[in-house]
Parts: C-alpha cells; sequence; structure tokens
C-alpha cells in the first residue's frame, strides 16, 4: 500500500512515517506539507505519482482541497484530523459519496470501547447526571476536543437526543437541568489526552475514562483504518465500524 501523509512535517505526521516503516505491506510513497520539509510536496496535486491510500494529520482548515484531491484520484482518505467546522464535515459526507472516508475524532480503538460501553450506561440510566471532563497538552487549540463531543454525541444517540450540550457554567446562574450533559476542557503541560465520563445518580457515582499514554497510540489506529479501509466501497466509515 504506498501511502500519502499530508501533513507530514508535525508531530503527527511524524510518528505515523514511523509506524508505517514499521507494518508489513506500506510505505510512504509522498508527504504534503506548506513547509516542503523534507522533500515535502507544498500542496496535494503537486503530488500525481503512485499512491494508494491518503492519511491526513495536518489541518482541518485544508478539507477542501484534501477531499476535492482524493476524489479526482479516486483514491481513500483516512481523516485524523480534528476541528472541522460544520461545512468542512458535510464537504467529507459528500466526499464519501464517491470514495471511501474513514473520519474518527480519535483513532483510538480504546476510545470507541469507551463509546459503546457509555451509550449502554446511558441507554438503561435514566437518573443520573452525565459529565464530560477532557485534558489535553497546553499546545491543542480546540475546545472541547473532538473525541469528548463524539462521547456526548454517542450518549445522546443512546438517549433519545435529549440532551442539550453546557460548556460553561458561570454564565448559568440556576440549578442544573437533568437534560444536560455538561462538557469541560483541561489544558496544560503535555497531557496527550484523558476523557473522563461521569455518571452521577442519587446514591452512586459511575466514572468511566480513558487516557492516552502516548501519541503512537493514534498513530498505530491510522495504520489500522487504513489497512481496514483498503478494497472498501465509497462511503464514510468511524473506528465503529473497524471494531465491529
Amino acid at each position: 500500500m504506498k501511502v500519502i501523509i499530508n501533513g507530514s512535517d508535525g508531530a503527527m505526521g511524524t510518528l505515523l512515517a514511523r509506524a508505517i516503516a514499521q507494518t508489513d505491506d506500506m510505505e510512504v510513497i509522498a508527504g504534503v506539507t506548506p513547509t516542503g520539509a523534507d522533500g515535502a510536496y507544498l500542496t496535494m496535486d503537486a503530488y500525481q505519482g503512485p499512491a494508494d491510500m491518503v492519511i491526513d494529520f495536518s489541518h482541518h482548515s485544508v478539507t477542501t482541497e484534501l477531499m476535492d484531491y482524493c476524489v479526482k484520484r479516486g483514491l481513500p482518505a483516512v481523516v485524523c484530523t480534528t476541528g472541522q467546522t460544520e461545512e468542512e464535515m458535510a464537504y467529507i459526507a459528500k466526499a464519501a459519496e464517491s470514495i471511501p472516508v474513514f473520519k474518527s475524532a480519535n483513532m483510538s480503538v480504546g476510545v470507541a470501547l469507551v463509546a459503546k460501553i457509555v451509550k449502554e450506561v446511558a441507554a438503561k440510566g435514566e437518573d443520573f447526571d452525565i459529565e464530560i471532563v477532557e485534558r489535553h497538552h497546553n499546545r491543542k487549540v480546540d475546545a472541547p476536543s473532538g473525541t469528548a463531543l463524539a462521547i456526548a454525541d454517542a450518549i445522546n444517540d443512546a438517549s433519545g437526543d435529549k440532551y442539550e450540550y453546557v460548556y460553561d457554567r458561570q454564565s448559568r446562574r440556576r440549578a442544573r437541568d437533568n437534560k444536560e450533559i455538561g462538557i469541560s476542557s483541561v489544558r496544560g503541560g503535555n497531557i496527550v489526552g484523558d476523557h473522563e465520563v461521569i455518571f452521577a445518580g442519587s446514591n452512586e457515582v459511575i466514572e468511566i475514562k480513558h487516557s492516552a499514554m502516548s501519541r503512537e497510540l493514534f498513530a498505530d489506529g491510522a495504520v489500522k483504518a487504513a489497512l481496514f479501509l483498503a478494497g472498501k466501497p465509497a462511503g464514510k466509515y468511524e473506528i465503529g465500524d473497524m471494531i465491529k
């Protein structure tokens, strides 16, 4: 499998290249980055050589360029970048009508299992107040994390979309409503990524937590996603499809 890495000079792009080098029958055929570091191409269109897959660890602002390139060349895409706007997510969905696209807020199998567990708890626990706390390093710019929102969406989906998301309680001078999911963000140090879901009842509390110990986790997940996506028909896939 010949892989193009979009965002090849970033921290995750570097880890991804290392993970691919350690995987049989996969190779990095080209890198793309605006800096042109390490011989990378400056734009997606600048590379028209052989390729079987694109893995994106760049920035959500290049979503349109990325999807246009993959659709034009008929290449499957693994989109690991987060922070997309509604318009950019709609662009990905449109591209998925023509090519297979793997898009998950988090490339960790463990996080996918957490989402599966919280859906089961939410479906059976009517009397719990639900809070999500996510913690990341001090360089992460988007808040809350895409993973925290994905977990909230999983809970809401299992509960008939009855919850409102609340991000700031400072401006809400009233008692908590039981139809809220509170989502809090912490930014500091070199925290790779922690996500904690709290189900607080009258006489018991259930806490479900996932901690990423290394960013290599996400690079390995991207490799697994690429292997999963190979040969799939057009459509939008996510990590829940892979772990099935």
